[in-house]
């Protein structure tokens, strides 16, 4: 894997290529219909909707490019590929925070899937990358901005 491929599950390329399509085939005419509204008013100079509207336009854009840049570097990791003992990407995992026996699952995930909310964190974060590899039973120290945080994995997989 090249230093600029994004790692991504398949679920989350879908997601992104789903939300570019709906960009481009719902959004983008939007704006492209209030433009041509506000040009047929007359006067471009001091259009503020026109104005307004081609900065939209720009910016969704921007949002549209970026996010294709995203799905041509995309590299779709298969979770069943690799050690089934470890954690690795894409693979649901329990562990217990040792300093308040809190337990959490999480799964790694690549660029613009993670969601803390729903344990989705991103792999090359300090705590994906501290979860990396390690196996049921051990103890990650993961010392992340806060401090050392330590947690015993409990399962994966699962």
């Amino acid at each position: 894997m090249s230093s600029d491929s994004i790692p991504m599950t398949r679920d989350g390329y879908n997601k992104l290529r789903q939300e570019v399509e709906k960009l481009e085939r719902e959004e983008m005419p939007k704006i492209v219909v209030r433009i041509a509204e506000a040009r047929a008013e007359g006067d471009l100079k001091e259009n503020a909707e026109y104005h307004g509207a081609r900065e939209s336009q720009g910016l969704l854009q921007a949002r549209i490019n970026e996010m294709k840049s995203k799905l041509a570097r995309a590299v779709i990791m298969d979770a069943s590929a690799g050690p089934q003992d470890e954690i690795r990407f894409g693979i649901r995992f329990k562990v217990k925070r040792i300093s308040n026996k809190a337990i959490e699952e999480f799964e790694l995930v690549g660029a613009g899937e993670e969601d803390f909310r729903t344990g989705k964190i991103l792999s090359t974060s300090p705590l994906g990358r501290g979860f990396l590899g390690k196996k049921q039973g051990e103890i990650a120290e993961i010392q992340v901005p806060a401090g050392l945080l330590k947690f015993e994995i409990l399962s994966i997989g699962e």
